[in-house]
C-alpha cells in the first residue's frame, strides 16, 4: 500500500497511450490497486482468494450489512477483472494464431491470475446472494441480480473464449459455466450450484523438449562413432599393424581376406539392427511416458475437483440442515399460500373474463360508432343530392311561372285588343241607329210634308237603302268578329286549363320533393341526435366503469403519482372548454354534430381516466388527504354522469351546464398540486438551508419524544400498580434507549455531512455543494424527515398503550419504520462520504445501536403483551352449550374474515412497498449512490 500513489501515476500516465500496451498497462495497474484496497478492507480472504465456507461467513460476521457492503465490493473487483479480459481480447487479431507468437503470450501471461481469482470471485458472489436473498426483500436486491446477471454472462464468454486458445490448454484448466445463472428467488437452487474449479498442471518439462533430448542421445550414439570405438579396442589387442590396414588378418590368424570382411559386415549388420530396436525403445518408452504424464495430469485435476466437491459438500450439507428447519417452517406456509393461489389464479381468470367481455364490447362500440359515422356521411350525401334536385325544382317552377305569366298577358292584350275593337263597332252600331232614329223621325215629318218632299223622299230612300245594306255588312262584320272572338276566348280557356294543369303538375312534383326533402331532413337530424346520443351513453359508461374500478378490492394495490394526476385534469378542463364551445355550436346549427362527438367521447375517457388516477393516488397519500381526494373524485364522477344526461335529452341539451365538472375538476386539480413532493418545487439555493433545518427539526423532534416518554414514565409509575407498570416501565424504558440512540445516530449522521461537504465542495460554498448535488441533499431530507416522523409516531403510540387505549403491534410497527428510516438516513449519508473516513464508522456503530435497540422495544414490546394477556382468562364456565356454539361460530366466521383481511393486507403491503421503492429512488438520490458506487 505504500506504493498506491505510485502506481495510480503510473496508471495514469499508461492511460494516456491509446494503442498497444498502454491501455492494458492501465487497467493492469488499476486492478493491482483494486487488490489491494480489497485485502486491506477484507484482511480474512488470502492473497489465492481460497476460502471455505466457514471462513466466508466469519468474514462477513454474520451482518447482513456487512454482506451487503462485500458483495458490492466483490462486484468491483470482478468488474475490473472482466475489464483487462476484455481489453486483452480486443487488443489481439483473432483471426491468426497469436497464442503462439512472442506478443501474443506476453499479453496473455496475466490472464492465468485473472482466471483464478475470478472463478473465487464468481463463487462467492453467488453464494453470499443467496444469503441476502434468504434475509432481505427480493425487491431490494433487484440492481445486485442486475449487475450479476451482467458479469455472468461476460465471464461465461470469456472462459469459453480463452479455454480455446492453445497458449491456455498445457498451463490451465479452464472451468466452464453453467447455460443459465443462479435462480436466487428459489432458496433450493443454491444446491445446484457447482463451484468453478481452476487446475494448474505440475510444472514438467515440454513433449518439445524432450524429443529434443532424446534425438541429442541418438547423435551421441550414432553409426559414423561406432566404428571408431570398435577400431580403438581392435587396435588395442593386436597391435599398431591396423592402422595401416585394420583388416589385413592374413599375418597373424591365417585366415582370408573375405572370410574377416564377411564377419565384419556381419558384425555390423548385427549392431544397426540393435541401434534401430533400441531406438525404437526408446521412442515408444517417450510416448508411453508422455501418454503417462497426461494421465497422471487428469487424475490430479479429478483429485483436486473431488476434494473441492467433497468440502462443497460438506459446507452444503451444514447449510443444508439450517434449511431444512426452515423448510420445515415454510412448508406450512407453503400450502396456505398455494391455496391462496389457487384462489388468485380462479379470480385472475374471472378478471380475464371479463376484461375479454369488455374489450368484445368495447370493439363493438367502436364498430357501431363507425357505423354511424357512415350513415352520416350517406345521409349527408343524400342531403346535397336533395338540396341540388330541389335547387333544381326551383328553377323549372320559376321557369313555368315566367311561361305562364307570358301566356298570360298575351291573352290579356289580345283580348284588350278585341274588347276595344267591339267596344268600338258598338259605338258605330248605336251611332247608325241614332240616325236610323233620327232619321225615322226625319221621315214622319217627311210624311207629313210628302207632297213637298217627294222628290227628297225618293233620294231618302235610296239613301235609306245604302244605308241598309252598309248595315247589314256591318252586321255581317260585326257576327264575323263575334265568330272570331269567340274563337279566341274557346282557345284563350283551353291555353288557361292547360297552364293550370302542367301547373298542378309541377305544384304535384314540388310537394313531393319539398315531402321528400322534409322526410331526408327528418331522417339526418335522427341520425345525427342517434350518434350523440351513442357518444354520450358510451362516456356514461366508461365514466360508471371508472367509479365501479374505485370500489373494486383489486383496485387497492394501485397506485399513481400527483404530477400524473395534474397532467390528466388540466386535459379534462382543456377538454371541458372544447365540449362548451362544441355544444354552443351543435346548439346554434344542428349540422355540426361530428365535432361534438368526439369531444364527448374524448370528454368521457379523459374524465374516466382522472376518476381512475385520482383513485389510484389517494392509496399513496395519508388517510385525511385521501379521504377528501376520494370524495372530490366521486363529485367528479356525480356531476359527469349529470351532464351527460342532461346532453342526452333535446330539450335538457341546451339547458346542460358544465361549470360544476369543470369546478370539481379544478378541485382535483388544487388537491393533486398540494400533494406534489415539495422537494421539486424548491429552488436549488434553499435546498442548504433546508437540509440544516430538517436535521434541526430532527433532533428537535426526538428530544421532544424523550422527553414525553420521561413524562410518561413518571405518569405510570404514579398511577399504575403491579404487571402494567411493570410493563409500561421496561416499554418505555427501552423506548427511551431507542431515542439516546437515534441522538447519536442524528449527531454522526451531522458530522458525516460537515466532513462530506468540506471535502467535496472546495472553493464553493456550502448552498452551491447542495445545489450541485441535489439529488444526494433531497435523499438526506427525505431521511431527516422519515426519522423525526417515525419518532413522533412512535412516542404517539407508545402513550396509548401505556394508557391502555393503543396496540402493542402498533408500537411495533413503529419500531420497525424508525430502523428503516434510520437505515435510509445512513444510506443517503454515507453515498458520498470516504470508506475510511472516522465519523463513517461512528455512523456505523451509532446504526448498529439503533438496531439492537429496536430489536429491543419490540422484545419488551412482546412480552409486555404477553403477560397482559396472560391475566385476562376466559371464563365459559356459565355459558350454556348452545351459547358456546354461537360463539364458535362467530369465532370462526372471524378467523375466515382477518385471513382473507391478512392476505389482502399483505398484497397491499406488497404492491405499496414496491412502489415505495420506485418513488423514492428519485426523491432520495439513489441514482447519485449508484454513481459514487461505480
Amino acid at each position: 500500500m505504500r506504493n498506491k500513489a505510485d502506481l495510480t501515476d503510473m496508471s495514469r500516465m499508461w492511460g494516456h497511450l491509446s494503442e498497444g500496451y498502454g491501455k492494458l498497462c492501465s487497467i493492469y495497474l488499476k486492478l493491482l490497486i483494486t487488490k489491494m484496497e480489497f485485502h486491506i478492507k477484507n484482511p480474512r480472504f488470502p492473497g489465492n482468494l481460497q476460502m471455505s465456507n466457514r471462513q466466508l461467513d466469519e468474514a462477513g460476521e454474520n451482518d447482513v450489512n456487512n454482506f451487503f457492503q462485500l458483495t458490492v465490493e466483490m462486484f468491483d473487483y470482478l468488474e475490473l477483472e472482466l475489464n483487462l479480459f476484455l481489453g486483452v481480447f480486443s487488443s489481439l487479431d483473432m483471426s491468426r494464431s497469436v497464442s503462439v507468437t512472442a506478443a501474443g503470450q506476453c499479453r496473455l501471461a496475466p490472464l492465468i491470475q485473472v482466471i483464478l481469482d475470478s472463478s473465487h470471485l464468481y463463487d462467492y458472489t453467488v453464494k453470499l446472494l443467496f444469503k441476502l436473498h434468504s434475509c432481505l426483500p427480493a425487491d431490494t436486491l433487484q440492481g445486485h441480480r442486475d449487475r450479476f446477471q451482467e458479469q455472468f454472462k461476460k465471464l461465461k464468454s470469456l472462459f469459453y473464449r480463452s479455454s480455446n486458445l492453445q497458449y491456455f490448454k498445457r498451463l490451465i484448466q479452464i472451468p466452464q459455466l453453467p447455460e443459465n445463472p443462479p435462480n436466487f428467488l428459489r432458496a433450493s437452487a443454491l444446491s445446484e450450484h457447482i463451484s468453478p474449479v481452476v487446475v494448474i498442471p505440475a510444472e514438467s518439462s515440454s513433449p518439445e523438449s524432450e524429443h529434443v533430448v532424446e534425438t541429442d542421445d541418438l547423435v551421441d550414439t550414432d553409426v559414423p562413432t561406432l566404428p571408431a570405438a570398435v577400431e580403438t579396442k581392435f587396435d588395442d589387442l593386436f597391435g599398431t599393424t591396423a592402422a595401416v590396414d585394420p583388416f589385413n588378418f592374413n599375418s597373424q590368424n591365417g585366415m582370408r581376406k573375405d572370410d574377416k570382411d564377411r564377419l565384419i559386415e556381419q558384425l555390423t549388420r548385427e549392431i544397426q539392427a540393435l541401434k534401430e530396436e533400441l531406438e525404437s525403445f526408446r521412442l515408444e518408452s517417450g510416448r508411453l511416458c508422455q501418454a503417462l504424464r497426461g494421465r497422471v495430469n487428469e487424475l490430479e485435476a479429478e483429485l483436486a475437483e473431488q476434494s473441492h466437491l467433497r468440502l462443497q459438500a460438506v459446507g452444503e450439507s451444514e447449510f443444508l440442515k439450517v434449511e431444512l428447519d426452515d423448510l420445515r417452517r415454510v412448508r406450512e406456509d407453503t400450502e396456505k399460500e398455494q391455496r391462496s393461489l389457487t384462489e388468485i389464479e380462479k379470480k385472475a381468470q374471472a378478471n380475464e373474463q371479463r376484461y375479454t367481455k369488455l374489450k368484445e364490447k368495447y370493439t363493438e362500440l367502436v364498430r357501431s360508432h363507425a357505423d354511424l359515422l357512415r350513415k352520416n356521411a350517406e345521409v349527408t350525401r343524400q342531403m346535397t343530392v336533395a338540396r341540388a334536385a330541389q335547387d333544381e325544382v326551383d328553377d323549372v317552377r320559376r321557369e313555368m311561372q315566367e311561361k305562364v305569366k307570358a301566356a298570360q298577358e298575351t291573352a290579356d292584350r289580345q283580348e284588350r285588343e278585341q274588347l276595344d275593337q267591339l267596344q268600338e263597332l258598338q259605338r258605330e252600331l248605336v251611332s247608325s241607329r241614332v240616325e236610323l232614329d233620327s232619321l225615322k223621325t226625319t221621315m214622319v215629318s217627311s210624311q207629313e210634308s210628302s207632297e213637298v218632299l217627294g222628290t227628297q223622299l225618293a233620294t231618302l230612300e235610296t239613301e235609306k237603302a245604302d244605308l241598309v245594306q252598309s248595315l247589314s255588312k256591318v252586321e255581317a262584320e260585326l257576327a264575323v268578329r263575334g265568330e272570331e272572338l269567340e274563337k279566341v276566348q274557346s282557345s284563350l280557356a283551353t291555353e288557361r286549363e292547360s297552364g293550370v294543369k302542367t301547373a298542378e303538375a309541377l305544384q304535384n312534383q314540388l310537394n313531393e320533393k319539398e315531402s321528400r326533402e322534409q322526410e331526408l331532413e327528418s331522417q339526418l337530424v335522427a341520425a345525427r341526435w342517434s350518434s350523440l346520443q351513442g357518444a354520450v351513453e358510451e362516456a356514461e359508461k366508461i365514466i360508471q366503469q371508472s367509479l365501479a374500478q374505485i370500489d373494486d378490492p383489486t383496485h387497492i394495490s394501485c397506485t399513481s403519482s400527483a404530477d400524473y394526476l395534474a397532467s390528466r385534469c388540466q386535459a379534462s378542463i382543456a377538454c371541458m372548454d372544447r365540449l362548451h364551445s362544441a355544444r354552443e355550436a351543435f346548439i346554434a346549427d344542428n349540422t355540426g354534430v361530428s365535432e361534438l362527438v368526439r369531444v364527448v367521447t374524448q370528454c368521457g375517457h379523459l374524465v374516466g381516466d382522472t376518476i381512475v388516477q385520482g383513485s389510484a393516488t389517494s392509496h399513496m397519500v395519508p388517510v385525511e388527504q385521501a379521504d377528501a381526494l376520494s370524495e372530490s373524485v366521486k363529485s367528479c364522477g356525480a356531476e359527469a354522469l349529470a351532464l351527460l344526461s342532461n346532453m342526452k335529452l333535446q330539450d335538457s341539451i341546451a339547458a346542460a351546464d358544465n361549470s360544476k365538472l369543470k369546478a370539481a375538476l379544478e378541485a382535483i386539480l388544487a388537491t393533486a398540486e398540494k400533494l406534489r413532493p415539495r422537494g421539486l418545487e424548491l429552488q436549488q439555493g434553499e435546498l442548504g438551508d433546508l437540509v440544516e433545518q430538517e436535521m434541526a427539526a430532527t433532533s428537535a423532534a426526538v428530544e421532544s419524544a424523550a422527553a414525553r416518554i420521561e413524562e410518561m414514565l413518571n405518569k405510570s409509575r404514579a398511577v399504575d400498580t403491579g404487571i402494567k407498570m411493570e410493563v409500561n416501565e421496561r416499554i418505555l424504558a427501552s423506548c427511551t434507549e431507542l431515542m439516546q440512540a437515534i441522538k447519536e445516530l442524528v449527531l454522526s449522521s451531522k458530522n458525516l455531512q460537515r466532513d462530506i461537504v468540506e471535502g467535496g465542495r472546495g472553493a464553493a460554498s456550502m448552498k452551491e455543494f447542495y445545489a450541485k448535488n441535489s439529488r444526494w441533499t433531497e435523499g438526506l431530507i427525505s431521511a431527516s424527515k422519515a426519522v423525526g416522523w417515525g419518532a413522533t409516531v412512535m412516542v404517539d403510540a407508545a402513550d396509548l398503550v401505556v394508557q391502555g387505549k393503543g396496540k402493542f403491534e402498533e408500537l411495533m410497527v413503529c419500531s420497525h419504520e424508525i430502523a428503516a428510516s434510520t437505515a435510509q438516513l445512513v444510506a443517503a449519508s454515507k453515498v458520498k462520504a470516504d470508506k475510511d473516513n472516522v465519523n463513517l464508522q461512528r455512523l456505523q456503530h451509532a446504526s448498529r445501536g439503533v438496531t439492537q435497540a429496536t430489536a429491543a422495544v419490540v422484545a419488551s414490546t412482546k412480552s409486555g403483551k404477553s403477560q397482559i394477556e396472560e391475566t385476562e382468562t376466559m371464563d365459559f364456565s356459565s355459558m350454556t352449550l348452545t351459547q358456546i356454539k354461537r360463539q364458535e361460530m362467530d369465532a370462526q366466521v372471524l378467523v375466515l374474515e382477518l385471513e382473507t383481511r391478512l392476505q389482502k393486507e399483505r398484497e397491499r403491503l406488497g404492491e405499496l412497498r414496491k412502489k415505495h421503492y420506485e418513488l423514492a429512488g428519485v426523491a432520495e438520490g439513489w441514482g447519485e449512490e449508484q454513481e459514487g458506487t461505480g
